[in-house]
Order: C-alpha cells, then sequence, then structure tokens
C-alpha cells in the first residue's frame, strides 16, 4: 500500500482537491481537514477531487466520502470526482456512490 497526501487548489472556479496515494482509513484526516479549508475560505457549492494519482480505495476510504457527502449535502452541495480509473469508477458504482456524486473524465 502507498501512503497517502493531497494537494488542495484554490485557484479555479471551483476548488479542487488532488489526490495521491492509497485512500483509506489513514486519509480521513487528510480529508476532513481539506473539505474544511476549502469550506472556511470559498463556502464551495461544488468541490472537484481528483483521483489521477490515487488508484485504490477501500471500504474506510469510501466510509470518510460517505461522511464528507452527508456533511455537504447540508448546503445541497456536489462532489466531482474526475481522473477515476475503470477499476475505481467501477467500486464506486458498486458502492452507490455515483447516485451521489458527478464523475467527469476531467474538468
Amino acid at each position: 500500500m502507498k501512503g497517502f497526501s493531497l494537494r488542495i487548489d484554490l485557484d479555479n472556479k471551483i476548488p479542487s482537491v488532488y489526490l495521491n496515494g492509497d485512500i483509506t482509513s489513514d486519509a480521513e484526516p487528510y480529508l476532513f481537514a481539506a473539505y474544511n479549508e476549502i469550506m472556511k475560505k470559498t463556502k464551495a457549492i461544488s468541490i472537484v477531487f481528483n483521483f489521477d494519482n490515487a488508484h485504490y480505495i477501500n471500504s474506510s476510504g469510501i466510509s470518510a466520502f460517505i461522511k464528507l457527502l452527508h456533511q455537504h449535502n447540508d448546503i445541497n452541495g456536489k462532489f466531482i470526482f474526475t481522473g477515476l480509473s475503470d477499476h475505481l469508477k467501477k467500486v464506486i458504482d458498486i458502492v452507490g456512490l455515483t447516485d451521489y456524486i458527478t464523475i467527469r473524465d476531467e474538468i
């Protein structure tokens, strides 16, 4: 397993979170910190999560996104996932996240 890191980009119209490494329970505090920073600085309705450099997600990583989705839904927010590998698209679809997020090949 690879470690996890992320980078936030607030320079675009829609804030972006660039994910790097394996999305597991180790990623949760980073995801929540990134989300809180974005909301504090921008109050964004839409947030892009870029998976170009993240190729693995387990149930704990999915759980972290579900928690964030519930929190973001309180403001009728939208998450956009981009850069998903075919495998990650399949996983996201199987667990039903595709009902609550938008998937784009690129932004």
